[in-house]
């Protein structure tokens, strides 16, 4: 039968001026039969909150709250996981931007939040747990010399962690999530990570080793340049701040300088190596347990540069290499390290001028975020000191 709309259209319109009301249905309120200026301009307000905010307000990492922790006065207020920007980006070899990172991170994080934040695979809320987390902002850093500005940050760490945490039974020493920034901040958690928690097992996500000597090729190169985003983890070896045996790179598949130089200086400084395509003879699983059983029982201290990640799951970074992970892959990754002594973390290399319309990399960053802050909780330690 043909549909004539012209003959229909005299009753939807009635239909439409009665306000139809829909008969009732089990567990379901029936339809509101008030005037539309009833139902949305109702002049009451009793029943309107303002205690959540799931988009938009200050941005903070996840919806923390904010803590003024640069102070070095006594009174400012407690906590057991201080996130802190570091935005600092002269340290890079290719593309520049990772400053803005910390601000993309958190961008990234507007749809994370405390309260519903249950990990669907480990059954486990974060920030419902012991430990108070906050924000604290971003360090003060100079941009016009790297060495003040890695003097700037290690002191913003030295601040933070020296401060009694808010639940002494569990940790008495603040544990930090450092949001980057490019690699060479790093070097600045190391340094002061060891004051607490003394050598720590690095497990480095990342598409590069990192450990490049900066004095083996060429010569020519001056101190000052020497610290970078490609030579953190040897000068950190050379300072005795990380551990000699139990240290590990994962994902690693950009080129190397020089084949053997390269690599046997980075077992000189104390890394094993798991490389991207290993994921296809290991599975995630296999790639878990090579890690665990590097790192052992000892403190560890993560870190993840964001080119880890495939570069279609991550543009924005200064040194993108394909044939890296997907996003899914190293957050299985990451999860699957629960039970492991993580003092303290970062993600770093976000680089947001250069992510796409959708916000991929940075909403990836935050989600990485989440999970090495659940990796904190979980386990309390004891510092050293």
């Amino acid at each position: 039968m043909k549909f004539h709309p012209h003959i229909f259209l005299p009753f939807l319109t009635a239909a439409i001026a009665r306000e139809i009301t829909f008969p009732p249905v089990a567990g379901i309120k029936r339809y509101n039969t008030q005037s539309p200026l009833q139902r949305y301009g109702s002049a009451s307000d009793e029943d309107v909150s303002l205690e959540t905010d799931p988009m938009d307000g200050l941005t903070s990492f996840a919806h923390l709250p904010h803590v003024s922790c640069f102070s070095a006065a006594a009174d400012v207020e407690s906590y057991d996981i201080a996130v802190i920007g570091a935005p600092f980006d002269t340290g890079t070899s290719y593309r520049p931007g990772a400053r803005f990172g910390p601000h993309g991170i958190r961008d990234g994080s507007r749809r994370i939040r405390p309260l519903h934040s249950w990990n669907m695979y480990t059954g486990y809320n974060p920030f419902l747990q012991w430990a108070k987390a906050v924000d604290c902002g971003d360090a003060p850093l100079t941009f016009v010399d790297n060495t003040v500005a890695m003097k700037q940050l290690e002191k913003a760490h030295k601040i933070i962690s020296n401060r009694l945490a808010t639940n002494i039974s569990a940790s008495e020493v603040p544990r930090i999530l450092m949001l980057g920034g490019d690699h060479t901040v790093t070097l600045a958690a190391l340094r002061s990570t060891i004051n607490h928690w003394g050598i720590v097992n690095v497990i480095h996500f990342d598409s590069h080793i990192d450990t490049w000597d900066p004095h083996a090729v060429g010569g020519g190169v001056s101190d000052y340049a020497a610290v970078n985003h490609g030579t953190f983890l040897h000068i950190a070896h050379e300072e005795g701040l990380i551990s000699n045996d139990s240290s590990i790179h994962v994902g690693i598949r950009a080129p190397l300088g020089t084949r053997h130089r390269d690599l046997d200086n980075d077992a000189r400084c104390g890394f094993d190596i798991i490389k991207a395509r290993d994921i296809d003879e290991l599975g995630v699983k296999g790639i878990i347990e090579r890690i665990r059983d590097r790192a052992g029982d000892g403190n560890v201290y993560i870190t993840v540069d964001i080119d880890v990640l495939d570069p279609a799951y991550a543009p924005a970074t200064g040194t993108a290499e394909p044939g890296g992970w997907s996003t899914r892959e190293l957050l299985s990754i990451i999860d699957g390290l629960s039970g492991l002594k993580v003092i303290g973390a970062d993600v770093v290399e976000v680089a947001p001028a250069y992510d796409n319309t959708g916000e991929t990399t940075c909403i990836a960053a935050g989600e990485i975020a989440r999970s090495l802050i659940g990796l904190m909780v979980d386990v309390p330690v004891v510092a050293s000191s």
